[in-house]
């Protein structure tokens, strides 16, 4: 066999080779269904963690008010949950109120409310609040900011997002 045969054979091997693939058949389009957001859709009530506050949903729930989101929160974590290391850090009896102007949340509390701002209890109002404000008003996400106002002055304003990427 003279070379340039050879090498037409070895081509044509090669050919055939790459026209069989690897034995997958080709198929139709697939619908894999609806693509995740990365928005849920309901209520959300933060907990706080070992890892900072967590989301856990409760479906069903509504809000209609901003004021709703404190009688979620004195629900605290279902026993599941609680299992899973959620625990309520926000008191009771601590008066609270908000209010909204286009996503401009106002939390006034009574109390010595506003002295440790960045723990986790706070994260728990500003995140559970913050979810609230979306779902009542609209107000995309990234948008809503909390101040809180308490007996000892202003802190904020905060978005959920400061407390979650700890």
């Amino acid at each position: 066999m003279t070379r340039s045969r050879t090498a037409v054979l070895c081509a044509l091997l090669a050919l055939a080779l790459a026209a069989t693939g690897c034995g997958i058949r080709p198929t139709g389009v697939t619908d894999g269904g609806t693509a995740p957001s990365g928005i849920s859709n309901g209520m959300r009530v933060y907990f706080a963690s070992d890892n900072g506050p967590r989301g856990v949903s409760r479906p069903g729930v509504t809000v209609d008010q901003l004021d709703d989101v404190f009688k979620l929160l004195a629900g605290g974590p279902t026993a599941g949950e609680r299992a899973n290391g959620l625990a309520n850090l926000v008191p009771e009896d601590a008066g609270f109120h908000a209010t909204s102007t286009r996503g401009l949340v106002t939390l006034r509390a009574t109390g010595s409310f506003v002295a440790s701002p960045q723990d986790q209890r706070t994260g728990q109002l500003v995140c559970t609040l913050a979810r609230a404000e979306v779902l009542i008003h609209g107000t995309r996400p990234d948008k809503v900011q909390v101040t809180l106002v308490g007996d000892e002055g202003r802190a904020g304003p905060y978005q959920c997002q400061q407390f979650l990427q700890r």
